[in-house]
């Protein structure tokens, strides 16, 4: 194989993977944002429940003062009751008796609906306060894993990039600026396999005469189409937007 295609290849692959690790770097930003969301979001939850809880505690406040209210009311009517001379007044102050009580019975129903409410509204609660502490516990971990893959994103970045130096040394300058003109035009990617008469790029046929000499491998050609620059594999190397795979 020609020696610069064969350095080409190694390079292409250097930069497709320098380019991916830049990418996922640029990125961190977005995903610490994601791990802080889920962790707003579980204390969000916590946050509605205990409300829902507090409302539901502020509700039956209210109703035992009216209940109390009520109750005061009862009994003055009560005492009212025994020193009435009339049946007219006596009917009257049972009247009020009758109302008291019928409204203390209606919000004594009340506050046991609420009870019963406040013991699902105290478990989910619970619950939220659990799914909240398991929460942050995994974004913990994934904290930690992101700050493990950046560290070790950047260590490849620094590997690569003394790689990179090494390979571009051995390029013929001419055969290397060619590459790095098409790379910036074409995504970053400046080399592409040539197979079953195409390229693998681009898609376009290429001319029989072409396709035969790139099957050799002995000298840099271009594709007419995509002018990435071709190689032939006999191993059937893959290349796709990303490089040889």
């Amino acid at each position: 194989m020609n020696a610069d295609l064969e350095k080409l290849m190694s390079l292409q692959q250097l930069d497709s993977a320098a380019s991916d690790a830049q990418r996922r770097l640029a990125d961190e930003p977005e995903r610490i944002k994601s791990l802080d969301a889920r962790i707003d979001a579980a204390k969000q939850a916590v946050a509605s429940a205990k409300e829902r809880l507090a409302a539901n505690q502020a509700a039956r406040r209210d109703i035992e003062k009216d209940v109390a209210v009520h109750q005061g009311r009862l009994s003055k009517f009560r005492d009212q009751a025994m020193a009435v001379k009339t049946n007219q007044e006596y009917a009257a102050v049972q009247h009020e008796i009758a109302f008291a009580q019928a409204e203390i019975k209606k919000r004594e129903d009340q506050i046991l609906e609420l009870m019963v409410e406040a013991d699902d509204l105290s478990a989910a609660v619970k619950k939220a306060d659990a799914a909240a502490a398991a929460e942050q516990k995994t974004v913990d971990a994934d904290r930690q894993a992101l700050t493990k893959q950046l560290a070790q994103l950047k260590d490849d970045l620094q590997r690569i990039a003394i790689e990179r130096a090494a390979v571009v040394s051995g390029i013929t300058p001419q055969v290397l600026s060619t590459f790095e003109l098409i790379a910036k035009r074409r995504g970053g990617v400046a080399i592409a396999e040539a197979r079953d008469g195409m390229c693998t790029l681009c898609h376009v046929r290429l001319r029989p005469q072409v396709f035969n000499q790139i099957r050799r491998n002995d000298e840099i050609l271009q594709c007419d189409h995509c002018n990435r620059i071709m190689f032939f594999s006999p191993a059937a190397i893959h290349v796709t937007e990303n490089g040889p795979v």
